[in-house]
């Protein structure tokens, strides 16, 4: 049996303290097609910059997406079979791989981001309702929809500007400042002073 090769999804085990834990402090923002989760975490992440915190973001979507442009040198690379494929820039670095078959479940697929994610202060994902971290719900009345906090139960709030939908605990949509402030608290992360 040849030994395999060390891959990007095995440098989180390789590079963490084992006293330590890997994993990342996320908070997923989920909500409905067309509620604003991509404008809360643009607003969000520009907060948390601002009071001095390291915020990486994950996108996460169910969709299957090409990540890299076809015809590419790297997009040509991976076709190659290459196990990892990096793009190195001036303004932008970027590094492809697929997933170990079989592939990681649950919230395990977010240790495979643990090296590249850990100066991090925090990790803003966008969507997966299907994970366990915690997750705050962003909710406008007026797309005609009932809130997903309805049917999964670790949605820790619900951020709306309209009226209550229901029992939960509701964030100003308006006050980003309150936003991020419950973050903060509910993964225990403290501001770092302005500089």
């Amino acid at each position: 049996m040849r030994n395999r090769p060390i891959c990007w999804s095995d440098i989180g085990t390789l590079l963490s303290d084992n006293e330590g834990d890997p994993g990342m402090r996320r908070i997923h923002i989920i909500g409905g097609k067309n509620h604003g989760k991509t404008t809360l975490v643009v607003e969000l992440v520009t907060e948390l910059t601002r009071r001095g915190l390291r915020v990486g973001t994950i996108k996460h979507t169910h969709h299957h997406h090409e990540l890299d442009l076809p015809g590419k040198d790297s997009h040509r690379h991976r076709e190659a079979d290459a196990a990892v494929v990096g793009i190195l820039t001036h303004g932008l670095n970027a590094v492809f791989w697929k997933p170990d078959r079989p592939a990681p479940v649950g919230d395990a697929r977010y240790d495979q981001f643990a090296a590249a994610f850990s100066h991090c202060d925090l990790v803003v994902v966008e969507g997966d309702t299907q994970t366990m971290a915690p997750q705050i719900e962003v909710w406008r009345a007026a797309c005609g929809t009932i809130p997903l906090a309805a049917s999964i139960s670790n949605v820790r709030a619900i951020i709306t500007d309209d009226a209550s939908p229901g029992p939960w605990l509701i964030l100003p949509r308006v006050n980003v400042a309150t936003v991020a402030d419950y973050v903060l608290e509910t993964l225990s992360v403290i501001s770092r002073p302005s500089e």
